[in-house]
Parts: C-alpha cells; structure tokens; sequence
C-alpha cells in the first residue's frame, strides 16, 4: 500500500456524514479523491467543501447499475493511471418491525443498500486493484452485526454480510496485495441520529471524523499486516 499523498481513493455513498468526513480526512493527507453517489449537484457540494489545492472528480453513479459503475471505473483509472483504495461507504439503515412480519420490499431494501452495492463496488475496483499491483479495501458493516438486535432483522443480516464478505475477498486477494478489511461503527453522531434519538446523550456516540481517521489508517502502509478483520469503532457506547 501506498502512502495516502500517493493515493487515488475512491469512496462510495461519499455524499453521506461519514462519506464526506472520510473523503475530508483523504484530503488532508494530499490524496487524490474519486467520489461516487448517484446525485451529482451533492457530489459537486461535497468536493466544495474540500477546498482547493486537492484533485477530486465526482462520479454521478448508481452502484446498483454494475454496467454503468464499471464503465465509470475504467475511465477514471485511464485518467489517472492507477486505482490504490476503495472505501466502500454506501449503505442505510431500517428498524423497527419484528423479523416474522418483515416484507420482502424490507429485506430487498437493506440487502441491495448494503450488500449489493458493496458486491458491485468490489467487482468493478478489484481488476483495477491487481493491476495496479495492489491496494486496500474498506467496508462498513455496524455494531449492530455482532449481536443482531431485536426489530431490525434485515439491517443486521445485511451488516453480517459485509462482515463476511469481507472476511471472503481477504481471503482471495491477500496474495495479491490488496488488503480488505471492515469496520464496525456504533452510533454514529449525525444531525439525522440527534433528531431520531433526543433523548440519548450523543457524547457516547462516535463522530464521523474519528470513524473517518480509521479508514484513512487501513489504507495506510501502517496497516500493511492487518487483512480480513472486523474493527469496532463503537465511542463511548
């Protein structure tokens, strides 16, 4: 892996608290950023709130359209020469119906959200990966994976996925360079979380920015010998 000013990322769901945070703390570090969300006029607000001096192109992609999202790929690494980090950040969360009465639309839902965009993103970067000679992964899976809560079933299968997964491209690429790895954050301090939870003390919540600094760190040659792990990232909670 290569030091992170040496680096093209590219970070998905980047439109998002912790995209725009993770893509926040790339910058600081000279990297070349590739942010990718399906609504441009919020990715081009995202690569404002960076500054200037940095590279950073937007990737107006739906990562559910594999055809369109690889397409989008071979053209930015034949700008750039070489892909180095795929932050894989897209995902959502839904709670709140016992797993018996859950619908299919439901399990559709949070399986597409955060498995099947994970699945896409990695089958269009990885080529790009190995030919490069190498690289590092990152994918967010949640607290909530390890143990399943009550009443948001589909949430925590698709979040175990991601661990799995995980688990499963480690196990291919390491041989070849690339690293993979998942995170699992705890409740993430956002405005949306606060408005949904008043009554909770959000000083035990995990910011944004620290869950971004993890990312930054296994994408770094400091985390060179670690592949295949699953690492809380949980605050206070």
């Amino acid at each position: 892996m290569r030091e992170p000013d040496q680096q093209l990322v590219l970070i998905t769901g980047a439109t998002g608290n912790l995209g725009r945070a993770t893509a926040a703390a790339f910058a600081r570090r000279g990297a070349r950023l590739a942010l990718l969300a399906r609504d441009r006029e919020a990715l081009e607000r995202t690569r404002d709130e960076l500054g200037t001096g940095i590279t950073v192109e937007c990737l107006a992609c739906d990562l559910l359209a594999p055809d369109a999202l690889g397409a989008e790929l071979a053209r930015l690494v034949e700008r750039h020469g070489r892909l180095d980090t795929l932050a894989n950040l897209a995902g959502g969360f839904a709670m709140g119906t016992p797993l018996h009465q859950t619908s299919d639309a439901d399990w559709d839902r949070m399986l597409d959200i955060n498995v099947r965009t994970l699945l896409h993103g990695a089958r269009a970067a990885v080529p790009h990966l190995i030919a490069g000679g190498g690289g590092a992964m990152v994918n967010v899976s949640a607290r909530a994976a390890r143990p399943a809560g009550a009443y948001m079933g589909p949430y925590s299968a698709a979040k175990s996925a991601v661990i799995a997964l995980t688990e499963t491209l480690s196990a291919e690429l390491r041989d070849q360079g690339i690293n993979v790895n998942c995170i699992l954050p705890g409740t993430v301090d956002t405005p949306e979380n606060r408005a949904a939870m008043p009554d909770q003390d959000p000083g035990d919540w995990v910011e944004p920015a620290a869950i971004a600094e993890v990312i930054v760190f296994l994408a770094s040659p400091a985390a060179r010998a670690v592949t295949g792990a699953a690492i809380p990232v949980y605050g206070r909670s």
